[in-house]
C-alpha cells in the first residue's frame, strides 16, 4: 500500500466532547487525541457521523477540524469529515479542511435526497476534481437511505485522489467484489465492528470504528492480527469486544459511545439534541462492558 499506510490498520470515528449545554470541550479533545496517539490508532476522523456532524454548524464544525490538526501536529493523520448532500457545500467544506491542513477527508454519500447511482458518480467527481486533497468516499446505506453500488465505488476508484472507500454495509459481498474489482492500492476500509474481522480476513485493509473509541489498543490488535490473515489470533482477541461492538449500537450512534466515555473519565455528559444522553434502562449493560475490559 504506498502513500495510504497510515490509514492502515484501526482508525477511530472521534467523538466531539460536549459539556452537558452542548458546547464542545476542547481540553477533552485534546486528551482525547493524545489517548488515541498513545493507543496506537492509526488516525482520526474529525466530526464524521460519531462526531455529531449533523448537529454542528459550519463554522464550528471547521473549527473542530481546525483544533484537532494543530493539536495533533502532524503526530496522527486527521481525517476531516466533510461530506455533505450538497454537492457545493461538500466542496466547501472540503476546501476548507484542506485549508486547515487536514491529511484527507471522508465523504459520505448524500443523504436524505436519495441521488441516482450516476449522480452519486458525479458527485463524488466533482469533489475530487474541485479539492486535490486524499478522499475516502463513505458509504452507509442505514443512515443515508442511500446504497452505492460497487459498480459506481469501481469506476470513482480511478479518479487519483479518491484514494479509498469505508463501507459500512456489514454485508461482506460488497467487500469480496471490492477487492476483486478495485486497483490494489485503493483502500478499503469498514465501518462496521460487527463484521470487521470477516472484513479485513476477506482482504480489507482497516477501519473507521466507533468500539475504537473505548478499546483503541485491543481493536488495534485484532485489526492487525486479521489484515496479517492470523484468523485464530484476531477471533480470540475480538471476542472480547463483541459485546461491546453490538451494545455501543443499543441507541443511534453515537449515544452510547459517549456515554461509555463519559463514565471511563474521559468526557462530560453532553450531547446535542435531537440526541440524548443514553437511557437509564441500558446503563448496566454498557457498565458490565467496561467493567468486563478493566475500563472503569
Amino acid at each position: 500500500m504506498n502513500s495510504n499506510h497510515s490509514f492502515i490498520g484501526s482508525s477511530v470515528a472521534l467523538i466531539t466532547p460536549m459539556f452537558t449545554d452542548g458546547s464542545v470541550d476542547y481540553d477533552a479533545l485534546n486528551h482525547l487525541i493524545d489517548f488515541h496517539i498513545d493507543s496506537g490508532t492509526s488516525s482520526i476522523i474529525s466530526v464524521g457521523t460519531t462526531g455529531e456532524s449533523a448537529t454542528v454548524g459550519v463554522k464550528e464544525h471547521l473549527k473542530i477540524i481546525d483544533h484537532s490538526v494543530k493539536y495533533a501536529a502532524k503526530r496522527i493523520p486527521i481525517i476531516a469529515g466533510t461530506g455533505a448532500n450538497s454537492t457545493s457545500e461538500a466542496i466547501e467544506l472540503t476546501k476548507e479542511a484542506q485549508n486547515l491542513g487536514a491529511d484527507a477527508c471522508l465523504l459520505v454519500t448524500p443523504y436524505y435526497n436519495k441521488p441516482t447511482q450516476e449522480g452519486l458518480f458525479q458527485h463524488f467527481k466533482l469533489i475530487a476534481e474541485s479539492v486535490n486533497i486524499d478522499q475516502i468516499l463513505y458509504n452507509v446505506p442505514g443512515r443515508t437511505a442511500v446504497n452505492m453500488s460497487v459498480e459506481i465505488t469501481v469506476r470513482l476508484a480511478e479518479i487519483s485522489n479518491i484514494i479509498g472507500i469505508k463501507d459500512a454495509t456489514g454485508d461482506l459481498s460488497v467487500i469480496r467484489q471490492l477487492v476483486e474489482k478495485c486497483p490494489k492500492d485503493f483502500l478499503l476500509l469498514t465501518g462496521d465492528d460487527a463484521t470487521a474481522v470477516d472484513f479485513l480476513l476477506a482482504g480489507g485493509h482497516g477501519g473507521i470504528s466507533v468500539t475504537a473509541n473505548i478499546a483503541p489498543k485491543e481493536l488495534q490488535k485484532v485489526y492487525l492480527a486479521a489484515i496479517a490473515g492470523n484468523l485464530e489470533l484476531a477471533q480470540s482477541l475480538n471476542s472480547q469486544l463483541v459485546n461491546l461492538h453490538k451494545n455501543l449500537f443499543l441507541e443511534s450512534n453515537p449515544i452510547p459511545v459517549k456515554w461509555a466515555l463519559h463514565r471511563m473519565g474521559k468526557c462530560d455528559e453532553g450531547i446535542r439534541l435531537p440526541l440524548l444522553a443514553l437511557s437509564e434502562e441500558f446503563h448496566a449493560i454498557i457498565i458490565q462492558d467496561l467493567e468486563k475490559l478493566g475500563l472503569i
